[in-house]
């Protein structure tokens, strides 16, 4: 398994935690930055994950801000991105479940460490359900008119 993780300031710390977290479990993760508490911007870090995971190389992405929804907004910005901020389990099920979300967004200062293992196992340990593709090819097509 390979992923591709970003954050800004507010998610610094869970960032920390969670490239551990995959190396204890033999996944392979390329880390975008940023690597201090000093403040950023996260929208260049969400286009940073974003263009990268485009590129088709990785299982998913993970992008963390303070509260998960800024870096949400910006790495859904991009055509073939489906970004999903995760929060509970049923959230980070249904991310692969019914939405296929190549990146799943964290909040750093809203999830513990634990909770935050806890819902990435939850979303890949799921599969996308191929009944959602039709809804998934009509997201594809928004803005293209």
């Amino acid at each position: 398994m390979r992923v591709v993780i970003a954050n800004d300031h507010g998610g610094y710390e869970l960032k920390r935690h969670l490239l551990s977290y995959f190396e204890a479990r033999g996944i392979e993760v390329v880390n975008l930055g940023t690597n201090s508490n000093e403040s950023v911007d996260y929208p260049v870090y969400g286009e940073l994950l974003a263009r990268e995971v485009l590129k088709g190389e990785y299982d998913f992405g993970i992008a963390i801000c303070g509260t998960g929804i800024g870096i949400s907004m910006a790495v859904n910005k991009f055509q073939g991105i489906r970004a999903a901020l995760i929060y509970d389990l049923n959230t980070a099920m249904l991310a692969k479940e019914h939405n296929n979300a190549n990146i799943i967004v964290l909040g750093g200062r809203t999830l513990t460490n634990k909770k935050a293992e806890e819902l990435i196992e939850a979303f890949m340990n799921s599969k996308f359900e191929e009944r959602h593709q039709h809804r998934l090819d009509l997201l594809g097509k928004l803005g293209e008119k």
